[in-house]
């Protein structure tokens, strides 16, 4: 311990021994040391071993001691290292040796169990290398910890199963399935692919699927077949995020179709103004409307394609499936053959899942929001330097402060009223309270009202509904996960 140097300590007022910074009732504080980095505290443990732990014999002796280090909470910006020379005891009875147990100490990592503790909840919220740094250990043992820690969460978190299910996707270094609680806008499941074994395996085993009313997701055909397989009734809904994006996707085709027969000047400013052609025309400034006329009136196609893709925009204010089918049919006969090959994917993708698409006119439900979370999740994993999928899963439906909770409703229960007042009972010749009668007692008091009985606290348990989309942002942003 070189550049350690001895620090004065104060003593407490029955003994001479420096006071118990650790906190640690167990241990007695025998000395302290510091540098700039590192507390090192000596310290011995206050019971020593009364009975051998083979025959339950009290017949014991010493049999040396040896030093033992473990580590303990960082303080004041220091890492902790506690010393104890650990006793070697040995049973006169069986003649076998063993050592004094440590108290409160984590004997599979050498730490005090409340350092395990804390570096699990710290590595939910914060990287690994950070955390391994303050307290003084290799980055591998602080995801060893998380590991277990977040198995145990796995024991003890439920979350609600949703009415309004969600499945949709996040791209980490391959597609990752993602299923949310649409009606509470909150993550419950992060699967490790979007296969449709993976996802009937996750309905199969997923606890009250049979109250799962309306699944939104894209059009993936393993993430419906899987749900017609295991949540039968369960209405598909396509959600209208995929399918608008598609529109905009053609108009992109036909803008970089037409870049071919541009000049320089011209291919810069296409490329200046395609977030005009792809916004939303009742949403257009004045300038930007000037610029939209120009190219549309000189380019046919480009007109056209615009028209197309704000008029397929119009087909979701149907307020019925047929409705919305029959304007589809007006919109499909108006695509002309210069356009065609720009919107044939949304032509195919459309007839193809007509029924489940024109489900969200019944049932509008959308999980659009997950999209928001994925650019902010790839962040999170770079910040990380590459979690494992098993730690950005936990990090992000563990993380602390994050769950949406609320409890069963309260048993149902009358009506406050206000208290009765008790009228003085008078002597009407005189204008007073009749002496000793038993409404002198109450004469212009309230009468209280008689105690509830007492009853038991509820025990049912609290509802989790996963974590929260909007909290899990506001926490990326903020650098606090």
């Amino acid at each position: 311990m070189a550049g350690c140097q001895m620090i004065p300590f104060p003593k407490t007022e029955n003994n001479d021994m420096p006071a118990n910074i650790l906190n640690l009732d167990a241990y007695n504080i025998t000395g302290i040391q510091e540098n700039e980095h590192d507390y090192h505290i000596d310290a011995e443990t206050k019971q020593p071993p009364t009975c051998c732990p083979h025959c339950n014999s009290s017949a014991l002796v010493g049999f040396g001691r040896r030093e033992h280090m473990f580590r303990d909470m960082p303080m004041h910006g220091r890492r902790v290292g506690v010393y104890v020379n650990i006793r070697r005891m040995q049973c006169r009875t069986c003649s076998k040796t063993f050592s004094e147990p440590l108290p409160d100490v984590d004997e599979r990592r050498d730490m005090t169990k409340r350092l395990v503790e804390w570096i699990g909840k710290q590595a939910v919220k914060r990287t690994f290398a950070s955390i391994a740094e303050e307290v003084g250990v290799v980055e591998g043992t602080i995801r060893l910890i998380f590991k277990d820690y977040v198995a145990d969460l796995e024991k003890t978190i439920r979350f609600e199963t949703p009415k309004w299910m969600g499945i949709d996707e996040i791209h980490l270094i391959k597609p990752r399935g993602v299923i949310s609680n649409i009606q509470n806008n909150t993550i419950v499941e992060l699967l490790p692919n979007r296969n449709k074994d993976t996802v009937v395996r996750y309905l199969h085993h997923l606890d009250g699927k049979d109250r799962i009313q309306y699944v939104a997701m894209d059009m993936w055909a393993p993430y419906r077949d899987a749900c017609m397989a295991v949540i039968p009734q369960a209405s598909i809904v396509i959600d209208k995020f995929h399918v608008v994006k598609m529109a905009n996707e053609a108009m992109e085709k036909v803008r970089k179709g037409l870049r071919e027969r541009l000049t320089l000047k011209q291919k810069r400013g296409l490329m200046h103004d395609r977030f005009v052609l792809l916004k939303r025309e009742r949403d257009l400034t004045d300038q930007e409307v000037l610029s939209l006329s120009g190219w549309v009136k000189n380019y046919d196609e480009l007109g056209l394609a615009y028209r197309l893709k704000e008029d397929f925009f119009g087909i979701y204010d149907a307020q019925a499936p047929d409705e919305a089918q029959a304007r589809y049919i007006d919109w499909k006969r108006r695509i002309t053959p210069e356009v065609a090959p720009a919107f044939a994917d949304l032509v195919r993708a459309w007839d193809n899942w007509t029924p489940w698409i024109l489900g969200y006119f019944d049932h509008p439900v959308t999980n659009a929001y997950t999209e928001s979370l994925n650019s902010l999740i790839r962040v999170m994993n770079r910040l990380g330097r590459g979690y494992s999928f098993e730690a950005l899963r936990a990090k992000i439906l563990f993380a602390e402060g994050a769950h949406k909770h609320k409890n069963s409703r309260p048993k149902f229960e009358r009506k406050e009223r206000p208290p009765v007042r008790v009228p003085n009972t008078r002597d009407f010749s005189m204008g007073r309270v009749v002496p000793g009668s038993d409404w002198e007692l109450f004469a212009g008091f309230d009468v209280p009202k008689p105690p509830k009985p007492y009853q038991e606290p509820s025990t049912q348990p609290e509802k989790n509904y996963g974590a929260d989309i909007s909290t899990l942002i506001r926490l990326i942003e903020a650098g606090e996960l």
